[in-house]
């Protein structure tokens, strides 16, 4: 923890002295920058993900991200812009991998038995589905997998992702389209 009078002198800075003070290799600067934000990123974490423990998880690696990560944020947007897309993106990736760990276990055989026709079409089409997830462009993908692997409604996904109703609803089709095109199916 920084001594006292180091976090009182950036108590009254703006988050751009912040940044550039943090940038520069002032620790106390970036302590102060992200107990500051901590509260939002947690916010955003826990309405994407809905779990306390994963949001905290998610927070987490949201604001080591931001750490050590701050020397690539250039300035272009705002400050919170950038760090609500981290916490976004943290979210997400806690969400994958949650997700990812319900389907496998799922998708497992009952001991003992042998696996069904029934469970390798399953496996196979989620790996596919999988597959096309990640050639998709990161835009469309994050709004899809919200809307139908997540089952999070449109306005949550506008929370989720600091977009616009309509962005997220045109985001959603787009890329289903997109990800139809790349199944090579008539179908999601």
């Amino acid at each position: 923890m920084a001594p006292v009078r180091d976090r009182i002198r950036f108590a009254e800075a703006d988050d751009d002295e912040l940044v550039r003070a943090a940038q520069a290799g002032d620790r106390t600067a970036l302590e102060v920058l992200l107990d500051r934000h901590y509260d939002a990123v947690h916010a955003r974490c826990r309405r994407v993900l809905r779990d306390p423990r994963d949001a905290d998880d998610a927070c987490q690696e949201a604001l080591i991200a931001v750490a050590t990560k701050l020397g690539a944020f250039d300035g272009r947007a705002k400050f919170t812009t950038w760090l609500y897309t981290v916490a976004t993106n943290a979210a997400l990736g806690m969400m994958r991998k949650r997700r990812d760990r319900e389907q496998l276990v799922e998708a497992l055989p009952e001991p003992g038995l042998a696996s069904t026709p029934d469970t390798a079409e399953r496996v196979s089409a989620r790996l596919d589905v999988d597959a096309a997830l990640l050639q998709m462009t990161p835009d469309f993908r994050d709004a899809v997998v919200l809307r139908d692997l997540c089952d999070l409604d449109y306005p949550e996904i506008a929370v989720a992702l600091g977009l616009e109703l309509g962005t997220v609803k045109s985001r959603i089709a787009r890329g289903r389209k997109e990800l139809v095109r790349l199944l090579g199916t008539g179908e999601v």
